[in-house]
C-alpha cells in the first residue's frame, strides 16, 4: 500500500541539514581537507552505492580564516533513496519503486512562489571590484578537471524574454577569471531555447542568475526534466507544500530563493566571440568528458551571499560502487518520465519502470503484462520518439510481469534464457539523437548542430516471453516449460522443518 506524502518546508539549507543531522544522515569533518582535488576524491569514495552520508566540510585549506568570506562545503545529501524519501515527505524506508510511483506525478503540481521584499540571501551584497568568485573555495574535484568548479549544484535561472516564465537548471560551471565562469549548456536544453530566443531578439547578452545552497527541492527540480513552459520554481512549491519566497537580484531582473546561501548575478555572453576556454570535466558518465574548447560565460555583476555561507556542491560521474546524487535522483525522475511518456503512448501493460543509478537513466528497464508479440517495440519506439529521450534510455531492456525489474540477477536470469537474437528479440535503431558526453560516441558525432547533442544508435533487448512461438501440449499449453521452483504446499512444508533441520529462520517468502 503507498503511504501518503507529508510535503517538508525545510525553509533553507541550514534546517536540511539539521534533519538529516538529526536522522544520522549527515557526517560533520572537521578535520583540515584540501580543496584540490582532497575533497573531491573524499566525497566520491564516501558515497559509495548509494550508502555513504551527507558530508558537511567545516575546514577546508586555504578558507578556514576567521575573515574567510566562505569556509564550509555541503554534499552527497541526495544520492540515497532515504534522503530523497526525507526530502518529498515519505519515511525514509520508502523503496524506490514508491519513489518513482511518486515521481510520476510529483512534477505536475504546482504552488506559485510569492515575492517578498527582502532575506537572508541580501546580508552581503558585492559588486564591481568587490566582486571575487576565488573568495569561494570551489573545488579543483577531480584531477583531469580543466579548473574549479564553483557551479556543480546551483540553479542556474534564466527566463524567457517573450513570456517571462523562469526556468531553473543545473548547467557545470568553471571559475576562468575573478568575475567570469563558462558553462557547459545544450541549445536542446531549456536554457537554450531561452538562448534562441534572446539571440532572435537580436541580444548578445541573456541575464543569469546562479543560486547556491537552499533546500534540497531546488537541486532535485533543477536537475529533473519538468515541462516546457512550467516554471521549476511552481514545482519546487508543490514538493515542499508552501510558496518558495523569492527576492529580486540586484543587477539582473530574476528572481532567487530569499534563504538561498549565495547568489551569483550577471549575463550570460552569446556572442562566440565572447565565448571561454571551458572543461573538460569528470561528467555524469564516469568518464571524463566535455573537451576543452569555447564555451559561453556568465559576466558576473554581483554576488549576494548570508553571513557564513554554506557552498553546495557535488561529486558528478557514476560508477560501480560510487553513486552520484544526479544518478540517484535521475533513476526515480528518468523512470518516472519513461512510465510517463509510455502511457502518453498508449502503450498498455506497463507495470513497472526502472532506471538502475549506476548509469542513471542511460539503460531503462521496463516490466510489462504482455497480451501481443511487438509490445516490448512499441513501447522502445514511444521512448525514443519522444523529447525526454534527448540523453537517456539508449539501451531498454523489456521483461514480463513475473520479473522484479529491482533485482538485477532476476533482469539477467530472464536476458539469458527470454532472448534469441534470431527473434528479433534485439533491435538496433540506428543514429538517432543522444549524448555527446558519450564516450562511446564518436567524437565527429558529438556535433550538436547536426544531432542535437551526439549520435547513438539505441538498442531494444526484449526479454518477454516471445507470443510467436507455438503452444507445446508437453507443458498445458504454455510456449515456455514450468520453472523448477518449488509448489506452495511443498516450500510450505520444507519451511515448517527449517527450526528442526538447524537452519534458522526462512529468508524466502
Amino acid at each position: 500500500m503507498s503511504v501518503e506524502r507529508k510535503p517538508v518546508a525545510f525553509g533553507d539549507l541550514r534546517r536540511w541539514i539539521a534533519a538529516l543531522k538529526a536522522q544520522g544522515e549527515l557526517v560533520e569533518i572537521g578535520a583540515e581537507v584540501d580543496w584540490n582535488i582532497e575533497l573531491g576524491t573524499i566525497m566520491r569514495l564516501a558515497q559509495g552505492p548509494g550508502t555513504g552520508k551527507a558530508l558537511l566540510f567545516n575546514n577546508i585549506k586555504d578558507y578556514n580564516k576567521p575573515a574567510s568570506r566562505c569556509r564550509r562545503i555541503f554534499g552527497s545529501a541526495l544520492n540515497s533513496y532515504r534522503r530523497i524519501a526525507m526530502m518529498l515527505g515519505m519515511p525514509p524506508e520508502t523503496h524506490p519503486r514508491e519513489l518513482v510511483k511518486l515521481g510520476r506525478t510529483i512534477l505536475t503540481g504546482s504552488i506559485p512562489p510569492r515575492i517578498v521584499a527582502s532575506g537572508p540571501v541580501k546580508e552581503n551584497i558585492l559588486k564591481g571590484p568587490d566582486v571575487d568568485l576565488y573568495e569561494f573555495p570551489a573545488p579543483h574535484w577531480n584531477r583531469l578537471d580543466g579548473g574549479r568548479y564553483l557551479l556543480t549544484y546551483g540553479g542556474c535561472v534564466t527566463k524567457d524574454p517573450d513570456s517571462a516564465i523562469m526556468n531553473v537548471g543545473i548547467y557545470r560551471g568553471m571559475v576562468a577569471r575573478h568575475d567570469q565562469i563558462p558553462i557547459l549548456m545544450w541549445r536542446a536544453q531549456h536554457i537554450g531555447h531561452h538562448v534562441t530566443a534572446w539571440q532572435e531578439g537580436g541580444q548578445t547578452e541573456m541575464p543569469i542568475a546562479v543560486a547556491i545552497g537552499w533546500e534540497p527541492s531546488l537541486g532535485f527540480c533543477a536537475g529533473t526534466p519538468v515541462a516546457k513552459g512550467v516554471c521549476e520554481y511552481d514545482v519546487m512549491g508543490a514538493i515542499r507544500g508552501q510558496p518558495v519566497e523569492l527576492v529580486k537580484c540586484e543587477t539582473v531582473d530574476l528572481y532567487v530563493p530569499a534563504t538561498a546561501e549565495i547568489v551569483i548575478e550577471g549575463y550570460l555572453g552569446l556572442d562566440p566571440q565572447s565565448y571561454v576556454m571551458e572543461g573538460p570535466y569528470a561528467e555524469f558518465t564516469g568518464y571524463l568528458a566535455g573537451d576543452r574548447s569555447p564555451k559561453p560565460a556568465i559576466r558576473v555583476t554581483c554576488i549576494t551571499h548570508r553571513n557564513d555561507p554554506i557552498l553546495r556542491g557535488t561529486i558528478e560521474g557514476s560508477m560501480p560502487g560510487s553513486y552520484s546524487e544526479n544518478a540517484v535522483c535521475s533513476s526515480i525522475m528518468r523512470a518516472a518520465t519513461a512510465w510517463n511518456v509510455l502511457d502518453r503512448a498508449g502503450v498498455p501493460g506497463i507495470t513497472d519502470v526502472w532506471c538502475p543509478p549506476v548509469q542513471a537513466g542511460i539503460n531503462t528497464l521496463i516490466q510489462m503484462k504482455q497480451s501481443y508479440r511487438g509490445q516490448a517495440k512499441q513501447a522502445a519506439n514511444a521512448l525514443w520518439g519522444s523529447s525526454a529521450a534527448h540523453v537517456r534510455y539508449k539501451h531498454v531492456t523489456v521483461v514480463d510481469d513475473d520479473i522484479d525489474i529491482h533485482d538485477y540477477a532476476a533482469v539477467d536470469w530472464a536476458i539469458a534464457y527470454r532472448v534469441n537474437a534470431g527473434e528479433d528479440d534485439v533491435v538496433i535503431m540506428p543514429a538517432t539523437f543522444g549524448s555527446g558526453l558519450d564516450p562511446s560516441t564518436r567524437r565527429r558525432d558529438r556535433n550538436p548542430n547536426l544531432f542535437g547533442t551526439g549520435k547513438w544508435h539505441r538498442v531494444l533487448i526484449d526479454a518477454t516471453i516471445n507470443l510467436d512461438y507455438d503452444p507445446d501440449p508437453e507443458f498445458g499449453g504454455a510456449r515456455f516449460p514450468p520453472l523448477v521452483w518449488p509448489d506452495r504446499e511443498d516450500v510450505d512444508k520444507a519451511y515448517a522443518r527449517w527450526p528442526e533441520l538447524g537452519l534458522g529462520k526462512p529468508t524466502t517468502p
